[in-house]
């Protein structure tokens, strides 16, 4: 009676093991399962997220080339004043001098 009594218990040890172990297996599909669509969610945002990347880049780089542009003309006309004042200062000098001698 003992020994039946314990093949009892031990077949219903492996039934119980073998739930457990059905069970693990289901518990690790379904995590496998959850992990995929989180990989590919955030896939999906990536892609978006690169794009918005992308088109900024686009838009500062067109706003840089703006502002190049515009400092640049900015720097000529600059220069051209520059250059024109520079001029009047040396004819004014060149006056002055002429006054002073004739004085």
């Amino acid at each position: 009676m003992e020994k039946e009594h314990f093949e009892i218990l031990l077949e219903h040890m492996r039934s119980e093991f073998r739930a457990v172990a059905a069970g693990h297996e289901s518990l690790r599909q379904e995590l496998g399962r959850k992990i995929d669509d989180f990989r590919d969610e955030v896939n999906d945002r990536f892609k978006v997220v690169d794009t918005q990347i992308l088109a900024l880049n686009y838009k500062i780089e067109a706003v840089d080339e703006k502002l190049s542009n515009r400092i640049d003309a900015v720097e000529t006309k600059l220069s051209i004043k520059i250059d024109a004042v520079a001029q009047d200062i040396a004819e004014h000098r060149a006056d002055t001098e002429v006054h002073r001698a004739h004085g």
